[in-house]
């Protein structure tokens, strides 16, 4: 019997190419979330890769969370401006630290031995909780806490966004099935900085990019 890991899966490419990562070493347990994001539709994504896996998938309603990050974020609020490409204004504060505490209690609860989540190297410089110093404080803070010696890992840290596009072309991850734009549109909307930094990765991994765009 393989040992159970928790995979945080938002319906993305990076998300997406972790769980058939794990699912090759561990057995994998998905973890998404509604947290209030405009593009709630990314859970319904998560469960058609959680599908085509044959992994379970765990829904956790935070929708709540809307009234928290309102005016923080738009990614979380349709009266703030979607400005493409603009980073710093995107950040939803510590949502990685909200995600990872409640996949820690699910994997506890389970039995499992690690946590994963699809942070890498390309966002790193933008988002705290997306670096390596981040997931290790919070591996700690997890393992005293449980007093288990649960894994918190981004096994993907060191990938550029591109690498991971090469990894899932070679793992066969569905791209097609997977969700990355910021708004909830018919289509991605090609203009947002999620649907950018998609069509940069397919573009710099020489890989075929299945995704249907706007603009």
């Amino acid at each position: 019997m393989k040992e159970k890991a928790v995979v945080i899966m938002s319906g993305g490419v990076d998300s997406s190419t972790l769980a058939y990562w794990a699912k090759k070493r561990y057995g994998v347990y998905g973890l998404t979330f509604n947290y209030g994001q405009l593009a709630a539709k990314e859970t319904l994504h998560a469960k058609l890769v959680a599908e085509t896996l044959g992994i379970s998938l765990k829904k956790i309603d935070l929708s709540q969370l809307e009234t928290v990050f309102r005016g923080v974020s738009p990614l979380c609020d349709r009266n703030m401006e979607m400005p493409p490409s603009f980073r710093s204004t995107l950040i939803v504060p510590f949502r990685n630290a909200i995600f990872l505490a409640v996949a820690v209690a699910y994997a506890v609860s389970i039995g499992a031995k690690a946590v994963f989540y699809g942070a890498h190297r390309s966002d790193a410089p933008f988002y705290p909780d997306c670096r390596k110093e981040f997931f290790e404080a919070f591996q700690e803070a997890a393992r005293s806490g449980t007093a288990t010696g649960i894994v918190v890992d981004a096994p993907f840290h060191n990938m550029a966004k591109s690498e991971i596009v090469k990894l899932g072309k070679e793992l066969n991850v569905p791209f097609e099935l997977t969700w990355s734009c910021y708004l909830d549109g018919d289509k991605h909307c090609g203009k947002c900085e999620s649907c950018v930094n998609r069509k940069t990765a397919f573009k710099e991994a020489a890989v075929e990019d299945p995704t249907s765009y706007q603009a």
